[in-house]
């Protein structure tokens, strides 16, 4: 096919990095050549100590695959995604082929709109429950890719769940490491290009709640408000474990979050207990037998707050050129 039209390659571009990242580290390269965009992990962006085996950063990887999918094909151009294609490349995380000319459906451009409104909403939600027929637009969605979400107070998994939360942030506020790499990420300017401005982080909780949110993205400078006191809880599952499974948990989780937004939700993630190993281990066992849990969701209704901002395109894209 004909490569598409420069504006519509850029706006899926533009799009591929509006996806999330662990403090909005965006570790993500992309290659394009020909019809083919190449979607690589950026090692210089991985986490060394919450994420020193990149598996957040596959998943934010994975995301941002989707991304670019669903704008090319919400502009009418079908876009294949591989993931993992190339045993000899590890890092190399998907590949999007082009694909010919497609029909878009609504679904697609609702998400492909939604693209550029979902954020990362860190202040507290309204105590209004997430009606059943939302719910099962999530799920649907995660199923779409390859993936699920399974809703804790449905499960019994909720108390233990908010458990490891509460004890990774207490194991991570004790360790300097963890402690170092946070504020390397967080608390930037307003305009910084990543990492997550004071702007964007929310007020001090008033009070202890059942789901510890990250101390490190607290404003202090805000009044402490009082939080929902059970936000309702998704997480993120696959099948089977690894690389592949972490890249297309990624497609999945995004494909949700972009659903939410569209349904008018704000949502945020509760990363800690998957970057200490001990949580991690017992999060495994407590979902055992239904899948490889990649990143817990909290789901609600809120108020908008300010997006994050991200590096110009220009910053993370190459071009190859194939000599003739």
């Amino acid at each position: 096919m004909s490569r598409p039209l420069p504006s519509v390659f850029d706006q899926a571009l533009a799009a591929a990095v509006r996806a999330p990242s662990p403090h909005n580290t965006q570790p993500w390269r992309f290659v394009v050549e020909h019809e083919v965009i190449e979607v690589w992990l950026d090692r210089e962006r991985v986490l060394a100590v919450a994420d020193p085996h990149g598996r957040e950063a596959r998943l934010a990887c994975g995301a941002a695959a989707f991304n670019l999918q669903i704008c090319l094909r919400a502009n009418g151009i079908a876009a294949v995604v591989r993931m993992l294609p190339d045993p000899a490349e590890p890092d190399l995380v998907a590949v999007i082929r082009l694909d010919g000319n497609e029909k878009a459906t609504a679904a697609e451009r609702r998400l492909a709109e939604a693209v550029f409104r979902r954020h990362t909403n860190r202040r507290p939600l309204l105590d209004k429950e997430v009606p059943p027929v939302v719910r099962a637009a999530l799920k649907s969605a995660a199923l779409n890719e390859g993936g699920q979400i399974e809703y804790l107070d449905a499960s019994g998994r909720y108390t233990p769940v908010a458990s490891l939360v509460r004890q990774a942030e207490a194991i991570q506020a004790d360790d300097h490491a963890f402690r170092a790499e946070a504020a390397f990420w967080t608390h930037r300017e307003p305009d910084s290009p990543d990492g997550v401005p004071k702007a964007a982080a929310g007020p001090p909780p008033h009070g202890p709640g059942i789901v510890s949110l990250r101390a490190s993205h607290e404003n202090r400078d805000l009044p402490a408000r009082e939080y929902e006191q059970e936000p309702l809880l998704g997480a993120v599952l696959t099948r089977d474990r690894g690389p592949h499974a972490e890249v297309r948990a990624g497609m999945a989780m995004q494909r949700v979050l972009l659903t939410a937004t569209a349904e008018g939700l704000a949502t945020s993630f509760l990363s800690q207990p998957f970057e200490t190993p001990h949580t991690r281990e017992s999060l495994d066992r407590l979902f055992a037998g239904l899948g490889q849990p990649h990143t817990l969701l909290r789901i609600g209704y809120g108020y908008p707050t300010r997006l994050t901002g991200r590096r110009p395109v220009h910053e993370v894209l190459t071009h190859r050129t194939t000599a003739g």
